[in-house]
C-alpha cells in the first residue's frame, strides 16, 4: 500500500532529553538533535524534576532550531508537528507541548499529541536519510517495550491498531537497573554501569529469581531487586568484599531471561510475524544477543541512538496519525494515556 508523503516535525521533553527531529514519510530521518542532561542529573542518582523542566526550557528554542536547519527546512515547510503528551514529568512535559503548541498556533500547522510508549515502538522504521532503508517491521507484531519507567508487551495489529497484553506490576526493568546499580555503588544510569560491570562477571555466580508470571504477560522485577539486596548485606554482615561484577551479571542474566522468555512465549501464542524490541533498555547487549540468537521470527531493534528518547521516534509515530486522524480541533492537555483499542 502506498502512503501518503508528509513531513513531520517531533518534539519530545519526556524526562531529562531536549529533542527535536524532522522525520518524512514515518520512516526517513532528516534531522535529529538532542540535548541530554544525564552528567547533570548524575550527582543525584536519578532525574531530578524540577532542575529537567528547567534545563528543557533553556534548549528547547535551540534545539527546535537547529532540527529544522539540519533538515534544510523552514517551520512553513513541515506538515504537521507531533510532541510527546505523556507519560512523563509533567513539569518537563509541559515545556514540550508548549512549544509545540505556540508553533501550531503561529503557522497553522496541525498539533500532534502523541504518546512516549508508542513512539519508541515507531523507532523500528526509522533510518537516516541517504542511507539504504531497511525492512520494515510486518504485522501483526509483537513489542516488548522495556524502559525506565515501562515493562510492557503489545500486540500491534496495524498501525495504530494495539492490544496491550501485560505489563510490570512493579518494578520497570530500567528501574530495577537503576535501584540495583544504587545497592551496588554504581553510577547512574544503572543500565550502562550494570553491563560494563557484568562484562567480567559470572552470570551463573548467584542464583537470582526469574518471575515468571505463568499464565499471564505480565512482569514483575521488585523481589529479583531484593533478593539482590538480601545477598548484599548477607556478604556485608560476613565482612566479604561485594564481588561487584558477579552480582551485576546475575542480576542482569535473570531480568535478561524474562524479557526474552516471555516474549518469545507470547509471539509464539499470538503467531506474530515479527518482533520489535524498543526502550532505553533495548541498548542493552545481553538482551539484543539474546532475543536475536534465540527468536525464530524476525526481531527488529533500533540502533542505540534511537533506544534512549529521541524525537525522531515521536515524529514517525506522529506521521500515522497525521494520515489517520482529525486534527480539527489541534488542543489537549497533557494526558498520559496508552492509545489502545
Amino acid at each position: 500500500m502506498s502512503l501518503p508523503t508528509a513531513r513531520i516535525l517531533g518534539i519530545e521533553t519526556s524526562c531529562d532529553e531536549t529533542a527535536a527531529a524532522v522525520v518524512s514519510d514515518g520512516r526517513v530521518i532528516h534531522s535529529s538533535t538532542v540535548a541530554s542532561q544525564m552528567a547533570l542529573h548524575a550527582q543525584y542518582g536519578g532525574v531530578f524534576p524540577e532542575l529537567a523542566s528547567r534545563e528543557h526550557i533553556k534548549a528547547i528554542y535551540a534545539i527546535v532550531d537547529q532540527a529544522l536547519i539540519q533538515a534544510h527546512l523552514d517551520i512553513k515547510d513541515v506538515d504537521a508537528i507531533a510532541v510527546t503528551q505523556g507519560p512523563g514529568l509533567a513539569g518537563s512535559l509541559v515545556v514540550g507541548v508548549n512549544m509545540a503548541k505556540g508553533l501550531s498556533l503561529a503557522t497553522g500547522k496541525p498539533l500532534i499529541g502523541i504518546n512516549h510508549l508508542e513512539g519508541h515502538i515507531y523507532s523500528s522504521w526509522l533510518y537516516p536519510a541517504n542511507t539504504t532503508p531497511h525492512e520494515p517491521p510486518r504485522f501483526p507484531l509483537l513489542a516488548l517495550l522495556v524502559s525506565g519507567g515501562h515493562s510492557e508487551l503489545i500486540l500491534v495489529k496495524d498501525y495504530l491498531q494495539y492490544e496491550r497484553l501485560g505489563g510490570t506490576l512493579d518494578d520497570a526493568a530500567g528501574e530495577a537497573f537503576d535501584k540495583v546499580a544504587r545497592l551496588l555503588d554504581l553510577p547512574y544510569p544503572g543500565g550502562p554501569a550494570i553491563q560494563k560491570a557484568s562484562q567480567t562477571g559470572d552470570p551463573n555466580a548467584f542464583p537470582f529469581p526469574r518471575a515468571m508470571l505463568e499464565g499471564t504477560w505480565d512482569f514483575s522485577f521488585s523481589g529479583l531487586k531484593t533478593a539482590v539486596l538480601r545477598t548484599v548485606e548477607a556478604l556485608q554482615a560476613e565482612g566479604r568484599p561485594l564481588p561487584i561484577e558477579n552480582l551485576a551479571a546475575s542480576f542482569q542474566a535473570a531480568v535478561v531471561d524474562v524479557l526474552v522468555e516471555k516474549t518469545l512465549q507470547a509471539a509464539e501464542a499470538f503467531e506474530v510475524k515479527d518482533i520489535i524490541v524498543a526502550g532505553g533498555v533495548s541498548a542493552n547487549k545481553s538482551l539484543r544477543e539474546k532475543m536475536l540468537n534465540q527468536s525464530t521470527r524476525p526481531v527488529h531493534i533500533p540502533p542505540l541512538s534511537l533506544c534512549t528518547d529521541n524525537a525522531a521516534m515521536i515524529a514517525g509515530a506522529g506521521y500515522y496519525h497525521y494520515i489517520e486522524d482529525d486534527f480539527s480541533s489541534p488542543d489537549f492537555d497533557v494526558l498520559p494515556t496508552w492509545p489502545l483499542t
